[in-house]
C-alpha cells in the first residue's frame, strides 16, 4: 500500500500554435482517501466554473449564454466522474497498487487533465537504475 500521493489539475490549450498547459492545482495528499477526496473536489470545482448558475448574482443578467447542443459537456462528464462509485473504486485500486491515473476531457478548446500518482512509486522510480546502452 502506497502512504502518499502527489495530484495535479491541469488545463491544455492551444496559444499561438502551441499547446501551453496551465496549472490550476496541486496536492500532496498524505492518504488515498484524501487523494480521492480532491481530485473529485477539484473535478466538481471545475464543473461548477465551467457551468454556473444563470441566477448566480455573480454574473450580470444576460452575461451567460447556452453553449450548442454540439459542444461536449465537460461539467457533465466530470460530475459523472465524481458520482460514479465503481470508477472511484478503480481509480483507488491503480493508485493503491502504485500506477499513475490520469482522467481528462476535453470540449472544443480545452483539456482538463487530473493526474494523481503514489510518491513511493515516484521514489522507486527514481532509485531504480538506469538502462545503460553502450554506443557502438
Amino acid at each position: 500500500m502506497h502512504d502518499e500521493f502527489l495530484c495535479h489539475v491541469t488545463a491544455y490549450g492551444m496559444c499561438d500554435g502551441r499547446r501551453i498547459g496551465v496549472p490550476l492545482g496541486t496536492y500532496r495528499a498524505p492518504t488515498l482517501a484524501l487523494a480521492l477526496w480532491w481530485l473529485r473536489d477539484r473535478a466538481s470545482w471545475i464543473a461548477e466554473r465551467l457551468d454556473p448558475q444563470p441566477d448566480d448574482p455573480h454574473f450580470p443578467p444576460g452575461s451567460l449564454v447556452p453553449v450548442a447542443e454540439s459542444a461536449p459537456d465537460v461539467p457533465a462528464l466530470l460530475r459523472a466522474w465524481c458520482a460514479d462509485v465503481e470508477r472511484q473504486e478503480l481509480v483507488a485500486e491503480e493508485l493503491a497498487d502504485g500506477r499513475l491515473v490520469r482522467i481528462a476531457t476535453s470540449d472544443d478548446t480545452t483539456e482538463y487533465e487530473l493526474l494523481a500518482e503514489s510518491v513511493d512509486a515516484l521514489r522507486m522510480q527514481r532509485a531504480a537504475p538506469a538502462l545503460v546502452m553502450p554506443v557502438a
